[in-house]
């Protein structure tokens, strides 16, 4: 095979590329809200009626230093009574109950923007998950006691909205007093010291992510950030067997808007990862005898996590585009600071986006349509040696050089642009910030659908203009059929997607219209023009 060859290849490889991107795309945000989704509440069904029966949770194992001692297990957590709660502490932003056994039973937000579907205000954690705080012993002896023993606290209840306040957990057991001092924050952080009054190897977890908002669309499950900064993530449904870290400066579980952390930039940890029932990730900080920990329940809110430490804004995590898509949050923030309202901060960026990339755009379109302006005589040709392949290749070589075209310049700068697009999304679906904002009329969460589906019908109307006037080459009438389809694909499955999410496509949607139309306007004048050149010439050769 020539080179003529291997360039034809490239070309169909990036078409065949492109249009399998976008159907992929497409295929699993339909196959995750029909089938996805009612599975995995089937699921939790199913779960929530056998932990009614198990009398022992056999999840909740104490990790070793290698290995997982099966004799060390919890007792299978029951809904919260209130008789179960011992001390709850309010900050300026959240609600936080303590149980008897001296973990954190309950977060409640408190924040007007995070309620629910229902109008309720958000509380981050299941009644039957494990909890932040939880202590487990490696002395299965001592470990049962502590799970049979209540703690005493210093207060039932602790006012930190204006000034930080501390609470001292005590749980005196026969060979051992276990104390965790916590110093509660008005920002709803906490400061932990925790200690035994004798040398003992023992377990501190920051409890089972958060169970908010658990989708495929955005990632889910825990995060250990080590001291070198690198970060390592463990998704729910894919642990299969323990797994064990060192140097460890942040534990994080996390659902998509929501994090429960325990860090110390100061300290090396060591920590364990077991998975539970579900091959889900639960974390174990090792313990021997006393550890300073800081802690964080609450939103991966980009400003409230800086706030505490620049490092902490890692736990917000935007999976293979994270490169760009930090950055790209960066100057969502920066353009929000200046207009103040996010769905207008979204129409501003994707603007500027699309001008920023209109050089690798406009290249792209024109390319498109000179190969559409050429595409009379490449189907000759194919026709023409269409039992000779080489020869074919050679003649459309040929055409392209005395033309100046390119036959990779339509689809190449249109994928380069893929990785941008892809980490806004990302960004979009995982920033917080949306949540509780309004925009015009009748949005008034971002983060939520549009309730009257005006933006994704919008939306899918610009797709299908920007398919009408994109120059299309395809000569497969399959592929024709398919993107004639996409537009009403992308509606159905964009009704539910996030308003804020939908804005950015219809944006871009409609800026790539008016790109595209400007350059098919030039294109037909440069056109008209050539061809002009081209009959003086012939009447001038004439004469």
């Amino acid at each position: 095979m020539g080179l003529n060859d291997n360039t034809l290849n490239k070309q169909d490889t990036q078409k065949r590329i492109l249009i399998a991107t976008v159907i992929s795309f497409a295929f699993f945000l339909l196959y995750d809200y029909f089938y996805i989704q009612p599975q995995q509440k089937a699921l939790q069904a199913q779960q929530a009626k056998v932990a009614q029966h198990k009398q022992i949770n056999q999840t909740n194992q104490a990790p070793q230093v290698t290995s997982t001692n099966k004799d060390n297990v919890a007792p299978a957590v029951k809904d919260i009574k209130k008789n179960e709660i011992i001390s709850t502490i309010t900050t300026n932003t959240s609600i936080i109950q303590i149980d008897n056994l001296g973990r954190i039973a309950q977060v409640t937000l408190t924040k007007t923007q995070y309620i629910d579907k229902e109008g309720k205000a958000i509380k981050l954690f299941n009644a039957d998950q494990l909890r932040p705080l939880e202590v487990r012993f490696v002395d299965s002896k001592i470990n049962n006691e502590a799970f049979s023993t209540n703690v005493s606290v210093n207060s039932k209840t602790l006012d930190a909205k204006q000034q930080p306040k501390e609470l001292i957990i005590t749980q005196k057991l026969s060979e051992t007093t276990l104390t965790k001092k916590l110093k509660f924050y008005p920002d709803g952080h906490y400061d932990l010291d925790i200690t035994t009054s004798n040398p003992q190897n023992y377990f501190l977890t920051p409890g089972y992510r958060p169970n908010v908002l658990v989708d495929m669309y955005a990632d889910h499950g825990a995060l250990v950030i080590k001291n070198d900064s690198t970060l390592e993530r463990l998704l729910d449904k894919k642990i299969d067997s323990p797994e064990e870290f060192v140097g460890i400066n942040v534990v994080s579980q996390f659902d998509r808007y929501y994090a429960t952390t325990l860090y110390n930039f100061d300290k090396n940890l060591q920590v364990s990862v077991i998975p539970n029932a579900t091959k889900s990730p639960e974390t174990f900080i090792h313990i021997n005898k006393d550890l300073q920990l800081h802690g964080y329940i609450g939103p991966k809110e980009h400003k409230a996590l800086k706030a505490l430490d620049p490092r902490l804004t890692d736990i917000i995590e935007y999976g293979w585009f994270t490169f760009i898509a930090k950055p790209m949050f960066l100057v969502l923030q920066f353009i929000h600071n200046i207009i103040g309202n996010w769905g207008w901060t979204i129409v501003a960026t994707t603007i500027l986006i699309k001008l920023v990339l209109f050089p690798l755009a406009y290249k792209g379109m024109v390319g498109m349509n000179r190969l559409k302006e050429l595409s009379p005589k490449i189907k000759a040709i194919q026709e023409k040696y269409k039992d000779d392949k080489q020869k074919a290749s050679m003649h459309m070589m040929e055409l392209y050089k005395k033309e100046n075209a390119n036959p990779m310049g339509g689809c190449l700068p249109m994928i380069l642009q893929i990785p941008v697009f892809f980490a806004i999304y990302r960004v979009l679906l995982n920033a917080i910030e949306l949540k509780g904002s309004a925009w015009i009329l009748w949005i008034n969460d971002l983060s939520s659908m549009d309730p009257y589906y005006v933006l994704p019908i919008l939306m899918g109307i610009t797709m299908f203009v920007q398919q009408k006037i994109t120059p299309n080459q395809m000569q497969d009438e399959t592929q024709k059929k398919i993107f004639q389809f996409l537009p009403v694909i992308f509606t159905v499955f964009f009704l539910w997607f996030p308003a804020g999410l939908t804005l950015y496509w219809f944006i871009n949607n409609l800026f790539t219209v008016g790109q595209q139309y400007y350059v098919n306007q030039i294109f037909e004048k440069q056109k008209e023009q050539r061809h002009k050149e081209h009959l003086a010439h012939k009447h001038h050769k004439d004469k």
